[in-house]
């Protein structure tokens, strides 16, 4: 899916971010020594000073509150709810944040009983779809305000996936690189591996580990909750984008191709060859079946002690390895791009989180705004130290991100080298995307064969 970093681990939380910001200066309506108006977006709460000259146009909200729901549960909840500072404390406003790892299943409960949050990031264009049809009376296009600050600092590309029968609803808010494969950087210079270039190179280099070793390679787990299942689906669409190319992509998960189509049928025994292999899975874990009941958050944990060499996730894996972890190219572990099928494209699933309205009150419609804005992308990054987040947003300073892997990440989403794929789970119909595709996974990694649950996600697929 996701993501975004749509899941994170812990329990939910309900918490205004004026209780969790650290002790703040007054705020200040001097911007002579503020870098903000360039896209730095000024001074953050981290620094101590505020420049609240940058938050004029919302006038004074005080006493007011936004009720927030996400899927954005600990540990970066925390850095979302500080990057809330100072439009909180320059505004009046107080943010009311509600992160759950149940969210997509909850959000049409509450939707179903007319209990609608405020505003909720959306980790699914396709879910977001599905609320604007089944949800009309409670949805609210984006003010002309927000489509200004999306129409500065995003591409049409970024403003197409929150639109909805040429409406526009939903703000880009962070962005995922997903074609990543996670490895120990001194494991590897120990036993002289090279990291791959190509897919041939991946697969003869996981045969090469499992001969030298005799043990799996690869470690992997989809185990998330209401949401079981989604890890796989990314693991799937890599593949399915390197096997049929980007238009035969485009056609899958749009359904102008039938789910089921051979070559879609062949791309999951392609991906089958690791995570079903019990030669290639699941090293440190278990056996094959291990990968359905594993938890994401934990799944790569192996590779730090030895027992896993290679595990695929998202750059937002970063923020799941254990305190204390080194992620660099000299460290405890860094990723590599997963490599293309072919020398025609290199293929990066990319995923993200869409700000959706469901009321325009004064408060509501500035917060949507803010979270558009180059001010909230860089307090966003200065307030993510630890790293694991970066913003298609234009006005991101990637000087103000926290790691060099997120710099990575920011250099390969911007390059022209790598073409640029949405989450082709999250572009189908939620009823899919966030339903069938997930299950089907489960049943596919516990004995069903690729065209038994491809046919059944296809008999599923809404009218």
């Amino acid at each position: 899916m996701t993501s975004s970093i749509r899941r994170g681990r812990g329990m939910a939380a309900v918490v205004g971010t004026a209780a969790v910001a650290l002790v703040l200066s007054a705020c200040s309506s001097d911007s002579g020594d503020s870098d903000s108006g360039s896209g730095d977006g000024g001074d953050t709460a981290a620094s101590g000073e505020i420049d609240c000259s940058v938050y004029e146009e919302f006038g004074d909200l005080s006493g007011t509150e936004v009720n927030v729901y996400t899927s954005i549960v600990e540990p970066e909840s925390d850095q979302q709810k500080e990057s809330y500072v100072p439009f909180e404390e320059c505004t009046g406003v107080t943010v009311n944040y509600e992160g759950s790892r149940e969210f997509e299943a909850q959000l049409l409960v509450r939707l179903q009983a007319g209990n609608a949050p405020d505003v909720a990031y959306m980790p699914q264009p396709g879910l977001l779809s599905t609320i604007v049809h089944d949800f009309s009376d409670q949805v609210v296009p984006a003010g002309d305000a927000t489509v200004s600050m999306v129409d500065e600092y995003f591409t049409e590309s970024w403003k197409g996936f929150g639109t909805v029968d040429g409406t526009f609803y939903a703000a880009p808010l962070g962005s995922n690189g997903k074609s990543f494969v996670w490895y120990s950087p001194s494991a590897f210079s120990d036993a002289g591996y090279e990291v791959p270039t190509t897919w041939d190179e991946l697969m003869q280099l996981s045969e090469t580990i499992a001969s030298d070793t005799g043990a799996p390679p690869w470690c992997a787990g989809v185990e998330s909750g209401d949401a079981t299942g989604w890890p796989g689906t990314d693991f799937i669409e890599d593949v399915v984008v390197r096997h049929v190319g980007v238009e035969g992509y485009e056609a899958w998960y749009t359904h102008e191709a039938a789910f089921n189509a051979p070559e879609y049928v062949e791309s999951w025994d392609i991906a089958g060859e690791i995570l079903k292999n019990p030669e290639m899975v699941n090293g440190g874990l278990g056996d094959v079946t291990s990968v359905a009941t594993t938890s994401w958050t934990d799944a790569g944990y192996p590779i730090l002690d030895g027992n896993c060499y290679l595990h695929r996730a998202a750059n937002f894996y970063q923020t799941q390895w254990p305190e204390g972890t080194t992620v660099a190219e000299d460290g405890d572990v860094w990723a590599f791009y997963m490599p293309a099928m072919n020398e025609d494209t290199k293929p990066m699933l990319v995923g993200g989180e869409f700000v959706l309205a469901f009321d325009d009150r004064p408060e509501v419609q500035a917060f949507q705004t803010y979270l558009a804005s180059a001010d909230w992308a860089n307090n966003k990054a200065k307030a993510t130290p630890g790293g694991g987040w970066v913003s298609a947003n234009s006005g991101l300073d990637p000087a103000n991100l926290g790691t060099d892997f997120d710099r990575l990440v920011w250099e390969t989403l911007s390059s022209d080298e790598y073409t640029a794929v949405f989450d082709g789970s999250d572009l189908m119909p939620g009823a899919v995307g966030a339903g069938t595709f997930w299950t089907g996974v489960v049943d596919w990694l516990t004995g069903a064969t690729s065209q038994e649950v491809t046919d059944s996600i296809e008999a599923g697929w809404p009218n």
